[in-house]
């Protein structure tokens, strides 16, 4: 029997369960690669191009909500958009694994599972992943994604175009869902280091207990679950660009081990003195205003100039408004393609309420409503019903009363008297980490007394 070309990573964190599925699948597959340990997939897959995965969603005893599997998996879209990931997941685990198919997810396999179900899942999920490769052929010579014709945004391009041509330090202002992820790679394709790894790192929902770790790496020993010696993002990203987004959630004992790695352009891992050479291009991002957190003593600010060497603000979609009808369009052919529908259009009053709306979360607010009315839609016409957009909020409308850090306060208070003032379950329930959760409380005096 003739191996198909393609290379399987299984990930899970039962022995038998890696022996048992790669005794299967080397008979039909060129490569196959077993991780024990999830938290070395983002070095396999910056050393490895992987068509398909198989990922276990629970990884520790008594935790098994399935929420690590659902991050690794926005770890390997992330890192490797055109692998397709197949989760495994227990009987009577299978919500989570519908909620995996939202994120992203190819396709779930059920343990134990038949064999053949099994071969037929994964050579689907190769095929799937070659069609995303051929998309990807001459990438750079392709416009992948949605600019607009309004002069804000053409001058941020623009501003990004010149830079990227250097290695200067990149910082990218912008509220939420304004694109800064999508700006940051463009900055990164169009640079000489393009080659080279792209890393993209969530400050903003990585654990203070695993920061430095993650970034930095760490050596056999260095602590309890430290089995081998493991590389952080920053020594992933070597000769190509490390993202870090929501460097402004950033804790401030932390804040002066991110500047020394900057300054010094070197890393030292957990449990070793060495320090190792980096050659790193460095793009942050955030939607704070970080002049404000350095005047409020909550961003260092030698930090602050070291990574803003240049600035480059993303505007709100509300200050865009001749883009709004072109992204919709551009957003409605993504979704089309992502669901295999037969062509779909707008109607009218949908167009007049998309142009209308305030689209406070931008880009990322219209693409969620457009996906929904995809998948609702009937006869293959969008209506405003579809989109859920019968309630008009324009910008002016609501200025005075959309004050997020109003909105941010009184959130957490409610999530506090919910949890009787538990910080873990807080943070944990608000999606922050507990540094993260404490700065806020500070910033808006909440007593938890």
């Amino acid at each position: 029997m003739k191996k198909t070309n393609a290379s399987i990573l299984i990930i899970d964190d039962q022995e038998d369960i890696l022996f048992a599925s790669k005794m299967l699948l080397k008979k039909h597959f060129e490569n196959i690669f077993t991780l024990n340990n999830p938290k070395n997939v983002v070095e396999l897959l910056a050393k490895n191009t992987i068509d398909v995965v198989l990922l276990d969603m629970n990884y520790r005893i008594g935790f098994e909500d399935g929420k690590e599997g659902l991050y690794l998996l926005k770890e390997i879209k992330t890192l490797s958009p055109r692998t397709v990931v197949i989760l495994m997941t227990a009987f009577g685990k299978v919500e989570t694994a519908v909620e995996g198919l939202k994120s992203g997810a190819f396709d779930y396999i059920l343990k134990p599972w038949e064999n053949e179900k099994l071969l037929s899942v994964v050579k689907q999920g190769v095929d799937k992943s070659r069609k995303e490769q051929k998309k990807q052929i001459n990438v750079e010579t392709i416009e992948e994604f949605f600019v607009g014709n309004s002069d804000v945004i053409k001058k941020a391009y623009s501003l990004a175009d010149k830079v990227a041509k250097t290695d200067a330090n990149v910082l990218i202002l912008g509220e939420n869902g304004t694109g800064k992820y999508v700006l940051s790679h463009h900055i990164h394709r169009q640079s000489e280091r393009k080659n080279n790894p792209f890393i993209h790192v969530d400050l903003g929902s990585l654990n203070t207990n695993i920061f430095e770790s993650e970034l930095f790496g760490y050596v056999q020993g260095a602590f309890t679950d430290a089995k081998t010696d493991t590389p952080g993002r920053f020594e992933m990203a070597q000769n190509g660009t490390i993202f870090l987004d929501e460097i402004g959630n950033v804790p401030l004992h932390l804040q002066s081990k991110l500047l020394q790695v900057i300054q010094t352009k070197t890393v030292t891992r957990l449990g070793e003195s060495k320090a190792r050479p980096l050659n790193v291009r460095i793009i942050t991002a955030t939607n704070l205003n970080l002049k404000e957190e350095v005047t409020n003593k909550n961003f260092r600010e030698d930090l602050y100039y070291r990574i803003n060497t240049m600035e480059i603000v993303l505007p709100p979609l509300r200050e865009r408004n001749e883009d709004k009808i072109p992204l919709s369009h551009y957003l409605l052919e993504k979704m089309i393609e992502k669901y295999g529908r037969d062509e779909i259009t707008f109607d009218e009053k949908a167009l007049e309420q998309i142009e209308k709306h305030a689209w406070n979360g931008n880009i990322r607010e219209m693409e969620n409503r457009i996906e929904r009315a995809v998948i609702l839609c009937e006869n293959n016409h969008i209506t405003v019903s579809d989109l859920d957009l019968e309630q008009i909020t324009t910008y002016e409308e609501n200025q005075e009363d959309i004050q997020l850090s109003a909105v941010e306060k009184s959130a957490i208070e409610k999530i506090l008297i919910k949890n009787n003032n538990n910080i873990s379950k807080t943070a944990e329930e608000l999606g922050l980490s507990r540094a993260s959760l404490y700065r806020r409380l500070e910033k808006y005096n909440i007593n938890t007394n």
